[in-house]
């Protein structure tokens, strides 16, 4: 697989292990339609209609690469910047789409930096939940140097309600998927990030959301603030 040198910034190694999820690649797909059967996909697609506009766009971690496939086909102009650690995955991804208008990148997000700063959309689907809190904060600060005047960051996430439901089924099912991603893939993390504040304290604001599953699903479009915050210098 090509990489192209344009597309990153050489940052140092990230602070724990990268989990493995080259071995997920081929079955991933069938994984989650036993799990939770067209729910992830609908969540990951929510805003496809909404993307028309959209010019240039980083996705990170999109896995086997349906969103990626799904947005190239609604949107004949946009171009995408994938980059994924599991080079199995990149190649899933990249066998979906047209060559032409994808460039792909190997790389762990936590030590990514974009070389350009004008995407108008960044999508992160059931990724942040392998990040820890301070990965989260590190990561939005970053993206939103790279953001350009009124881009969109599409997140779809898993969460655990505040209500009866989130106590007795959310919350125990959360568990459960980090353990069996753990056997899988040697994934360290073991709980959701607050990704709300994370984004919140590094520029971003909250647009919309939509919810599946009572709630266990979110998916979000959130939105560069007009001026840098404290947190988020100029690159």
């Amino acid at each position: 697989m090509t990489i192209p040198v344009e597309l990153a910034v050489a940052q140092g190694p990230p602070a724990t292990a990268t989990p493995d999820f080259n071995r997920l690649a081929r079955v991933y797909r069938w994984m989650e339609w036993l799990t939770f059967g067209p729910f992830l996909e609908r969540c990951r697609s929510a805003y496809i209609p909404t993307l028309t506009r959209c010019r240039r766009a980083l996705i990170l971690g999109d896995g086997d690469g349906r969103f990626t496939a799904r947005l190239l086909r609604s949107n004949p102009a946009i171009e995408i910047d994938a980059v994924d650690a599991s080079p199995a995955m990149l190649r899933q991804l990249a066998g979906r789409s047209p060559s032409h208008r994808i460039r792909t990148c190997v790389a762990d997000a936590r030590a990514f930096t974009p070389s350009r700063h004008d995407y108008d959309l960044i999508a992160t689907h059931f990724f942040l939940d392998c990040l820890t809190q301070n990965e989260v904060s590190d990561l939005a600060s970053r993206l939103r140097r790279h953001a350009a005047p009124g881009a969109t960051w599409l997140i779809s996430e898993f969460a655990i309600p505040s209500s009866f439901f989130g106590r007795v089924f959310a919350a125990p099912l959360v568990r459960l998927l980090y353990l069996a991603f753990r056997l899988l893939t040697n994934l360290q993390i073991r709980s959701l990030p607050d990704h709300h504040s994370a984004l919140s304290q590094s520029g971003w604001t909250l647009r919309s959301q939509r919810k599946f599953l009572g709630g266990l699903l979110v998916s979000e479009a959130w939105a560069p603030n007009r001026k840098l915050t404290h947190s988020s210098p100029p690159a």
